[in-house]
Order: structure tokens, then C-alpha cells, then sequence
């Protein structure tokens, strides 16, 4: 099976590739890649490994994520990094403030690209917003928005989860773009 290489700077990226990825012969290059300014996240994802691509010469997959606020009419989608990085999670529970919908989904896309072909997978975790921050700091969380995303089915954010309960909970209203992946590579790589 040939080795693919995920390039990426985001820690809590990598642990969960550790998880899910199991079967598929990867490595990880600690990079910041370049990411352009749109509001597509497949387009996103497209640049990054065909960015990466470039860099390493051997497949490789990139992962983009955004973040949708149904109140918010979808608020701050793939812009979801500017968001934290000018108004935080402090702002984005300030913008929900007395707000009865508080409906929620990441949204991510893995590229995989070989250098010849291009394939993408996507994937969807439905939620809501708790109404305040609330959970412990963790080397596995990939974004602070661990701290107030609450998954369908469940009382409580990412952050306040046990590495035990986020392994085994039942993925409600979920598609985990790096399983689909997996799933995919098994076969056809």
C-alpha cells in the first residue's frame, strides 16, 4: 500500500487522523499551508494538497474545515479561523446571545491527491452552541470551538468529554470525512 503523507500544523488534526486513519499508510509533515481566501471549503482543500503535492512529490491528503451557525445564516463558514482569531469564541457566544436557535454543524473536506487524480471527502457533524464555554484544555481538540460545540445527542461540548466518552460515542447525525477516506483507500489505493 502506498505511504500518503497528511500535511498540516494542526495538532489535534494529526491525533485525529491517528484515530481514524487506522489501515492507511500515513505520515504527517508538520506544515502551514498556504490557504486562499474563499468560502468553499472543497476549494479550500483542492489548493492545500495540491499545495502540498508540490512540497513532498508523493500523495498526499489536506483537511479543511468550517464551522455553520443556523442563526447566523451560516456565520463564519469557512472563515471559521479569522473568526477565532478577531472575535473568539467569546464573541461568537456574544453574537448568540438570547438567540432560542442555537443549531450547529462542522463541515470538512479531505483531499486526497496523487498527482494525478484529485478525490474528495466530505464530512458533517451536526450540534449546538452551549451557552457559555465550558470544558478542560486538551492536546487532541483542534479548534476552540471545542469548548462550546455540543454534539447531536449529547449534553455536553467536546471539551468536556473524556478521551473515553469522544472515542466511543455514537456519532449522531455524523459522516467523518477521514473514515469515508479510509474507506475509500482501503479499496482503490
Amino acid at each position: 500500500m502506498k505511504e500518503v503523507i497528511f500535511v498540516t500544523h494542526n495538532k489535534g488534526k494529526i491525533e485525529s487522523a491517528k484515530k481514524h486513519l487506522k489501515g492507511v499508510n500515513f505520515k504527517t509533515y508538520e506544515y502551514e499551508l498556504e490557504e486562499p481566501r474563499s468560502d468553499d471549503i472543497k476549494y479550500i482543500s483542492k489548493y492545500k494538497v495540491e499545495e502540498a503535492y508540490k512540497l513532498m512529490n508523493k500523495p498526499c491528503i489536506s483537511l479543511d474545515c468550517g464551522f455553520w451557525i443556523d442563526e447566523l445564516e451560516g456565520f463564519p463558514r469557512a472563515f471559521v479561523n479569522f473568526a477565532l482569531d478577531t472575535i473568539g469564541i467569546k464573541g461568537i457566544l456574544k453574537l448568540m446571545e438570547g438567540k432560542q436557535n442555537r443549531k450547529c454543524r462542522f463541515t470538512e473536506c479531505l483531499s486526497y491527491y496523487d498527482g494525478k487524480e484529485l478525490h474528495q471527502f466530505m464530512g458533517r457533524h451536526e450540534g449546538t452552541i452551549s451557552k457559555e464555554i465550558l470544558g478542560n484544555n486538551t492536546e487532541k481538540k483542534w479548534s476552540d470551538l471545542w469548548y462550546i460545540f455540543i454534539p447531536a445527542g449529547y449534553e455536553k461540548t467536546l471539551a468536556q468529554m473524556t478521551e473515553e466518552e469522544r472515542t466511543k460515542r455514537e456519532k449522531y447525525e455524523s459522516i467523518d470525512s477521514m473514515e469515508e477516506f479510509a474507506k475509500w483507500y482501503k479499496i482503490f489505493a
